[in-house]
């Protein structure tokens, strides 16, 4: 006799299909209500049919930076995957947003600077929760490829892709390289991301380094890009640590044996800053933008960053 189709009823009565333990708490791990607010105001896209619950359509975003899925990957995904229509709220008999529909809320927060938002508020309610430890910062920067391929070399190294403007060109290890850069600043000890900042690869890691200082954290860990007389006197002002690397200048060829001691001192607590770049590029698919502007690569990042902070959360708390 054949085997008997298993019926919708039957699918709900098992109740491990369509369970991921992962989402599931990730669903519990913050209070998502207080997100709401922040996405409200967006036109939620609708084509001929009921718009979707603006917190849906972000929840929906998420999934997309966490398992590095398309648009169309995505909206395969809600419809195929019973666990993340659950996770982003949509009902068994409701339909799902599809490619274009996800894409246009994913402009719109973008321009509305919602993720960063969004990644601000989560953020405080994992201090509000006592996982950020605040022992100290860890300051870097990596670079991520633009999303087309470098001007021609005839257009040298200054030249700009008319197809994605705002992407620009860095010099690192001899080699000129063509793109973005994000800032970081990461909890020393937790590995969550206390805030990113997006700029084009032309912008010098210590243009950027005084926004990355969140004032309440009790050392700065830092490579020698960071470094500057003005910068070591804020932070003594504010009774903040300096573990900013020395860096040889023109008058100094060799450092003193106590500063390349402290150097190597310093490189070993800020290491941690690298498996987030690892994670970023290996895992989240961010080795290269997706986008052909600042805005859009910028929120891209920003959700990256709330996936991360929100599965470094989940590990924390079940330690």
């Amino acid at each position: 006799m054949a085997a008997r189709q298993m019926s919708l009823a039957d699918a709900l009565v098992d109740r491990r299909l369509g369970s991921n333990a992962k989402l599931e708490r990730i669903s519990t791990l913050i209070d998502w209500s207080r997100l709401e607010p922040l996405v409200a105001r967006l036109r939620p896209g609708h084509t001929g049919r009921p718009p979707y619950a603006p917190l849906s359509m972000l929840k929906a975003l998420y999934l997309q930076a966490l398992y590095d899925l398309s648009d169309p990957g995505l909206e395969e995904a809600l419809l195929d995957r019973l666990s993340f229509r659950s996770f982003c709220g949509f009902a068994l008999d409701q339909g799902t947003p599809d490619e274009t529909t996800l894409c246009r809320f994913r402009q719109a927060a973008a321009e509305a600077g919602v993720l960063e938002a969004c990644l601000n508020e989560v953020n405080r309610q994992l201090v509000s929760k006592g996982l950020m430890l605040k022992k100290g910062t860890l300051m870097d920067a990596t670079l991520i490829k633009a999303q087309h391929n470098p001007p021609g070399r005839e257009a040298g190294a200054g030249g700009r892709h008319p197809q994605e403007p705002e992407a620009d060109w860095t010099r690192k290890d001899g080699k000129f390289l063509f793109g973005y850069k994000a800032h970081v600043a990461v909890d020393e000890g937790s590995g969550l991301l206390r805030q990113v900042i997006v700029t084009s690869a032309k912008v010098y890691e210590s243009e950027v380094a005084d926004q990355l200082i969140q004032g309440d954290e009790r050392a700065i860990y830092a490579d020698r890009a960071y470094e500057s007389k003005a910068r070591r006197q804020k932070l003594k002002a504010m009774g903040i640590k300096d573990r900013i690397m020395h860096r040889r200048h023109k008058h100094i060829k060799v450092l003193p044996y106590w500063q390349q001691r402290r150097n190597h001192l310093i490189s070993r607590r800020r290491a941690p800053v690298e498996a987030v770049f690892s994670a970023m590029k290996r895992i989240y698919g961010l080795a290269r933008a997706r986008c052909s502007t600042l805005e859009r690569n910028a929120a891209d990042i920003f959700a990256f960053a709330t996936v991360y902070n929100l599965r470094r959360a989940d590990l924390l708390t079940a330690a």
